[in-house]
């Protein structure tokens, strides 16, 4: 049987073409999203540290990520060695780190990342699993209020994405 190569995927910003490399296995799911096992990240703008993570079944599933270290340079993350071995992971650079985002409608100002529920992605093994954290210092709503400008454009551009302005999305970009 011959090995699927590129799936199209319809998505709230359209139908895009997803290499199958870039797919992101999520054996756990996601919290809230348990059935949805996997996924893909799109990226709005080349510099810009927003994704959006894209389930490869539901179309209607797109959660906004982010990178984090573009707003905390010190975050860190705790990984167990049980969520290790689910992650496949043989060197910590293997990994990219993300976590939610949350921009409340017509407040871009009141944007916020997620710090509790980092999703981990191991960029080898393409295996994502999101590691909750405890005893942690940071907050679960960290406001990313001196980065504002550019979660009201993330926010434009998905805006205008939904009403088919978006041009030459690429998929993938930070699980290369």
């Amino acid at each position: 049987m011959a090995q699927e190569i590129e799936r199209t995927v319809k998505t709230r910003l359209g139908s895009l073409a997803v290499d199958m490399n870039r797919v992101i296995r999520f054996p756990r799911g996601i919290i809230g999203f348990e059935d949805c096992k996997e996924f893909t990240l799109l990226q709005l703008k080349e510099d810009s540290p927003f994704l959006i993570l894209q389930s490869m079944t539901r179309p209607d599933l797109g959660l906004m990520v982010a990178d984090p270290y573009t707003f905390l340079p010190d975050y860190n993350v705790k990984i167990g060695s049980a969520e290790q071995k689910i992650l496949k992971l043989d060197n910590i650079r293997q990994i990219a780190i993300l976590v939610t985002v949350t921009i409340p409608p017509g407040r871009p100002e009141e944007t916020s990342l997620n710090l509790m529920g980092p999703i981990i992605v191991n960029s080898r093994s393409r295996v994502g699993l999101q590691v909750p954290q405890v005893d942690t210092k940071y907050p679960n709503r960290f406001l990313v209020s001196d980065r504002e400008n550019e979660a009201a454009e993330a926010l434009n551009e998905i805006q205008d994405a939904g009403s088919g302005k978006l041009a030459g999305s690429e998929v993938g970009a930070a699980a290369k």
